[in-house]
């Protein structure tokens, strides 16, 4: 059993396939929820802004979750024959699960295909194009640049109310690896000197922190390079408009300060397996929450769960690390 969810104003609970919801609950407040007792999130001070959503690692056209290069190892993952390719099941559940909150924007933070192929790229247009429009805002991963791909490449300034989300691509064309390169710190330098509202920094690599697993100082750090995540670090810190950094990438959810700043890094997990999430955040006058998702259509539970094993063979608890904890998932952002 799952506690997933945690909101001011609401939670859920996935126990395998079944889904208990529980909603209009008082904030920063512990609930008997049949018997299990949870405590909602403090909402932030002021009224609700607007609310956007975030997706990353959708992955269309992808066919075997769970693979690492040409291994044999797994478990590896297929959808039935002749069933509907599962990132098209696990997106069009989140594309629903989104729209039903009305976002003021749905932010997609990379690896949007598995191999940057046009029909992957037209898949995931029908998906979330067609029902978001213009409030759709997408920036490439690594997945769509494997071979010097430009499609969805660029920054973004994203303007929302009580918000500005700095959108950036992180991708090096050909590598797994990301970066922010000097003339795109240089960039958002100057958009949160002239912002009049919160920064919330987005882009698909993880940032690189040190300590732990991440203590080596590498270029080959699977994330963004070190240099640059330190860059991005000392950015957040003479800007203190700057509220979080968010990415994908890791496949997991996880939240660690920055070093210097103290500023939130957060990961996002996948889409397209297990856990099988989104994450929406509502923005107060006071702060921003983060909610993270699991989508609840029989259909995409029935997938994300047969995908808690992935990776088993190598050892990896991947049912602990992509899922992390209730904390890592939901939480609030204060202002600086």
């Amino acid at each position: 059993m799952d506690i997933t969810t945690v909101a001011d104003d609401l939670v859920v609970i996935h126990d395998g396939l079944d889904v208990r919801r529980y909603d209009a609950l008082a904030p920063d407040t512990a609930h008997d929820l049949d018997g299990v007792t949870v405590r909602t999130l403090a909402r932030p001070d002021g009224e609700l802004l607007c609310r956007f959503a975030t997706v990353n690692d959708v992955h269309f056209g992808e066919i075997e979750a769970g693979r690492i290069d040409d291994l044999r190892e797994g478990p590896i993952r297929r959808a039935d024959p002749g069933a509907t390719p599962y990132p098209e099941v696990m997106n069009r559940a989140a594309a629903a699960e989104m729209a039903a909150i009305d976002p003021a924007a749905v932010i997609v933070k990379g690896d949007l295909s598995v191999d940057g192929k046009p029909v992957e790229w037209e898949a995931f247009e029908a998906c979330y194009r067609d029902p978001f429009g213009d409030r759709l805002h997408v920036v490439r991963g690594n997945h769509d640049a494997y071979r010097h791909q430009a499609e969805y490449a660029g920054d973004q300034r994203i303007e929302l109310p009580g918000a500005i989300v700095a959108l950036l691509d992180t991708a090096i064309p050909g590598a797994t690896t990301g970066t922010i390169a000097n003339e795109q710190i240089d960039w958002l330098d100057e958009l949160c000197a002239d912002a009049d509202r919160p920064v919330f920094v987005m882009g698909h690599h993880q940032q690189w922190i040190g300590g732990g697993h991440d203590a080596k100082r590498s270029d080959d750090y699977f994330g963004l390079h070190p240099d640059a995540s330190d860059a991005l670090d000392a950015l957040a810190t003479r800007q203190p408009g700057i509220v979080a950094y968010a990415a994908g990438h890791t496949h997991r959810h996880r939240v660690r300060p920055m070093a210097r700043s103290g500023v939130a890094s957060i990961e996002i997990g996948c889409t397209k397996d297990f856990p099988g999430t989104w994450a929406e955040y509502r923005v107060y006058e006071g702060g921003i929450m983060q909610v993270v998702h699991r989508m609840s259509t029989p259909e995409a539970l029935a997938w994300s769960e047969s995908c808690r094993g992935l990776y088993s063979d190598f050892g990896i608890d991947y049912e602990t690390y992509a899922l992390g904890t209730l904390a890592e998932r939901c939480f609030n952002l204060s202002l600086r």
